[in-house]
């Protein structure tokens, strides 16, 4: 186990590639991964940051947004968490840990393409915490096109509507619960700032959605509620091996500064940040979590 609050070299911090070749199909599970990437199951120790706050967090079950749920439950919150249907055994798994300080859990799967499930999700959070005052949109896709000659649309739309058009239907229906405090915390990308061919389709949704970032959180300051996002650079995750050839996977994250990709624990931090009262001055930003790399 890696202590997470003691001084040490980041660039051996956590593994380094190469890695083992390894292939999963979509959406992935952390239970395949390896090596097993750290989510803060055993070192995230919670200080009472986010004591009495509800918390609605996609993409909850595994990844980054499991980290979340983890540092999100420790620290006091009561999280809600989205997932698709087949990610069920994750969910439950990252659902043990965010709740093991006390915190409620509830489950919610469904898919964030499907417009009406968006509000669905909101109103089952709402009913199932008694209210909702930090929305935290992580879960996307990330499909690779080697190129313009396979590019598809029907493709394109769906991840339009999951990376993009979520943001919309998601903070449209939860604005009527959102009250003065309130935080909403979006997930853009290195690759928002600094694309890779083979991510273009991605990459465009992820500096939409750091621009989204910067507009919602001026039309919402007048309510008093704060819009910031987070922008990792690589981090190990199963978006990596059911998106990523296994030729990449090998060499993950050995371009980021650090020699390595992230993990999950690493960026839990920041969004408690941005959840917590910490923040209260900072709103249209978004931290860039990449190992070192410049985003611009």
């Amino acid at each position: 186990m890696v202590d997470l609050y003691e001084p040490q070299d980041v660039t051996k911090k956590y593994p380094q590639p190469p890695f083992k070749p390894q292939q999963q199909p979509v959406p992935g599970t952390i239970f395949q991964m390896d090596p097993p990437a750290d989510h803060g199951e055993e070192s995230y120790k919670g200080s009472g940051r986010l004591a009495g706050r509800k918390a609605l967090i996609t993409g909850g079950d595994s990844g980054i947004g499991r980290a979340v749920a983890i540092a999100f439950g420790r620290e006091g919150a009561d999280v809600a968490l989205n997932y698709l249907p087949e990610e069920q055994k994750d969910a439950e798994d990252t659902a043990k840990y965010a709740g093991d300080g006390g915190a409620k859990v509830e489950l919610i799967p469904g898919d964030l393409a499907d417009e009406a499930f968006n509000a669905e999700l909101v109103e089952k959070t709402v009913a199932a915490l008694g209210g909702l005052d930090l929305l935290v949109m992580i879960g996307g896709r990330m499909p690779t096109v080697s190129g313009i000659e396979d590019f598809d649309t029907e493709v394109f739309d769906n991840l339009l509507k999951v990376n993009v058009h979520s943001l919309f239907w998601l903070t449209k229906a939860a604005k009527r619960h959102l009250k003065p405090g309130a935080s909403i915390i979006t997930t853009s990308s290195i690759q928002g700032f600094v694309p890779s061919p083979t991510l273009v389709e991605y990459a465009v949704t992820k500096a939409g959605i750091a621009n989204w970032t910067r507009a919602m959180a001026q039309q919402l300051a007048e309510d008093g509620i704060r819009v910031n996002g987070v922008a990792p650079g690589p981090f190990w995750t199963p978006l990596q091996p059911s998106s990523v050839p296994n030729e990449k996977i090998e060499e993950f994250g050995a371009e980021a500064a650090y020699g390595r990709p992230g993990q999950p624990v690493e960026l839990s931090s920041t969004y408690v940040y941005l959840a917590s009262q910490d923040s209260s001055y900072t709103s249209g930003e978004t931290i860039a979590v990449t190992g070192g790399t410049p985003t611009h």
